[in-house]
């Protein structure tokens, strides 16, 4: 994530767009702070609730999509507008850590078997 997070940065400068403009850094720290919580749940419940780690998982996502609209999508309707910029600073780190989640999720289910 913070390899991303300088790429980022970087395509910002090179695009003359403000580096940590629109809710970057929260954008970042909450995608992965979820992502993390939702791997360790899924992580210490993959017993338990074998059978529904998939539900559990899609749960955890929703939950991503509720704090984005809760937290960034005010900020980002303010002007009426949503810009590529803040499509950007929270779409690459949700779909970075999507994937994250998602690798690692179908390595922990393929253990289980």
């Amino acid at each position: 994530m913070g390899i991303s997070l300088l790429i980022h940065l970087q395509v910002q400068t090179f695009l003359n767009i403000p580096q940590w403009s629109d809710l970057l850094l929260l954008s970042y720290l909450l995608n992965f702070i979820l992502a993390l919580a939702i791997f360790f749940s899924l992580y210490a419940l993959r017993i338990r609730l074998k059978n529904q780690i998939g539900f559990l998982y899609m749960g955890g996502s929703m939950l991503k999509f509720l704090i984005f609209f809760l937290v960034f999508y005010p900020g980002y309707q303010v002007d009426g507008i949503i810009t590529k910029s803040e499509f950007a600073a929270f779409f690459v780190p949700y779909l970075l850590c999507l994937i994250l989640e998602t690798v690692y999720t179908a390595k922990m289910l393929n253990t289980l078997k």
